[in-house]
């Protein structure tokens, strides 16, 4: 796969350039059609105004043409001849207008043949000229009569237009809506698309650091996408190849700390029992007492460097999780039932209750962490109590509370209890003095799950409460 040129800042402006080219490609296509539409408006009224105004002036026409006509048969005056001449021509000349604006024929012809009638009218004796004004009169009623034919049919396609025109508005209307909502469906697409592709490098960087987290440096980190993006991956990979190191180192300094401190502390230990079987001579009592303690404290120093090794060990496998899914109910069960032996010697009732739960968890880390709170239960309570153990399925977590009614946990240890090594001042009558690094293990445990453990307050007895995520 060829590597990305441009950095996760180019490409996201290289989307909302996209983006926003195409809201304003929509835009600007929508201004254009609304001013092609606002243009027919415009000229559908003045066409709309110059008809009405030709069919008002053809009227206006018909009444200078009657009284000169009329005029000029009675006064036979050429000068109201020419008048009606001119006004004919006028009226004429709209008629053509009003043919080329989808006026019919036959509505012109008919005004046009009265007209020429009238003009055939005027030129004749003088004796019939009272008759021929008469006739000239009642030709102007049928001219009347045809213009308001025609002003009628004017107002006619008139309407006809505007209905055409609202009709191209609404085709218009809903062509842009169209496109408009076209263009944000197809922005919203685009902008899924580029989040979810962008995204996509991140959530491996986010996956390359969980397995940074859970110490599993065997895997390279290689990542594909943008510059930036491939860069961070790069150091990521500098730091699993680092943190391999000194996991190594840290491995070779236990080994040789294990060696270095072995190999005298044996040979110390085997010196004291030379010395204690009398070897070097009969020892008295001061001589017995010391020979004794030297053996205690050997035993009690090789007891602590073995504790120091396991600690670390722990601390070192509880960040490599080998994940399954895991039925945690049974698991609690099988725990118990593993140590039954233990709390059947102290007359104890161990119950679970509680919820199936199941989630993706090591197995064998998390039963060694239950084993180890519940072999403190058994061991703090006393003859006969009882151990309560509950799994509750909660939001996003799964909840599980182990109690007893043992001594609990003395108010000054509470914020101490998970440390290494630390050892609380309430101890069971005549066990044996643990080594204090078991509930520092349980914790870590449960930390490289990505949960917590945690001491309640309780008024008789310990209550300690894990919370696992459900880690996917």
């Amino acid at each position: 796969m060829k590597p990305l040129r441009f950095s996760f800042q180019q490409l996201l402006l290289v989307a909302f350039l996209l983006i926003g080219a195409l809201l304003g490609l929509a835009a600007v296509r929508t201004l254009f059609s609304l001013e092609t539409l606002m243009g027919q408006s415009r000229e559908s009224a003045a066409q709309a105004i110059a008809l009405s105004t030709a069919a008002q002036s053809l009227s206006e026409r018909s009444l200078t043409m009657e009284r000169a006509a009329r005029q000029s048969l009675v006064l036979r005056d050429s000068q109201l001849r020419r008048r009606f001449d001119e006004a004919a021509g006028n009226a004429r000349d709209i008629l053509r207008r009003l043919e080329d604006n989808e006026l019919p024929p036959e509505y012109a012809t008919n005004w046009r043949d009265r007209l020429d009638a009238i003009t055939l009218l005027l030129d004749g004796p003088p004796e019939t000229a009272l008759e021929r004004e008469r006739e000239v009169a009642q030709a102007f009623r049928e001219i009347d009569g045809h213009s308001a034919s025609i002003a009628q049919k004017v107002q006619s396609i008139i309407s006809t237009r505007n209905e055409a025109l609202q009709a191209r508005f609404e085709t218009s209307r809903q062509e842009l809506t169209e496109q408009v909502v076209g263009s944000i469906g197809i922005a919203a697409v685009l902008a899924l698309a580029f989040g979810v592709w962008l995204a996509r490098p991140f959530k491996r960087l986010e996956k390359a650091i969980q397995s940074l987290g859970e110490n599993r440096l065997d895997v390279p980190i290689d990542i594909h996408g943008p510059s930036d993006v491939r860069r961070v991956s790069q150091q990521l990979d500098w730091l699993r190849l680092r943190l391999t190191e000194l996991d190594a180192d840290k491995a070779r300094f236990l080994r040789h700390v294990s060696h270095e401190l072995k190999t005298p502390l044996a040979s110390l230990h085997e010196g004291v029992a030379v010395l204690g079987d009398g070897v070097a001579g009969p020892l008295n009592t001061s001589q017995a007492e010391v020979v004794t303690i030297l053996q205690h404290n050997t035993q009690v120093l090789q007891h602590q460097i073995e504790a120091l090794l396991r600690f670390n060990a722990a601390a070192f496998e509880a960040r490599q999780l080998r994940r399954e899914r895991t039925d945690l109910f049974a698991l609690l069960e099988d725990q118990v039932d593993t140590q039954r032996l233990q709390w059947q010697a102290h007359a104890l009732t161990v119950r679970v209750e509680g919820d199936r739960v199941a989630m993706p968890l090591d197995r064998e880390k998390i039963a060694s962490a239950i084993g180890n709170l519940l072999s403190n239960a058994i061991r703090f309570s006393p003859h006969g109590g009882h151990i309560r153990i509950v799994l509750r399925d909660m939001a996003g977590l799964a909840c599980i509370d182990i109690a007893d009614q043992g001594p609990g946990v003395a108010e000054p240890d509470r914020e101490r209890i998970f440390e290494p090594f630390f050892r609380g001042e309430r101890q069971p009558s005549g066990a044996v003095r643990g080594t204090g690094i078991g509930l520092s293990i349980v914790h870590e445990y449960i930390l490289a799950h990505g949960g917590r453990i945690a001491l309640l307050p309780q008024r008789q007895g310990a209550h300690f409460r894990i919370e696992l995520p459900h880690a996917q």
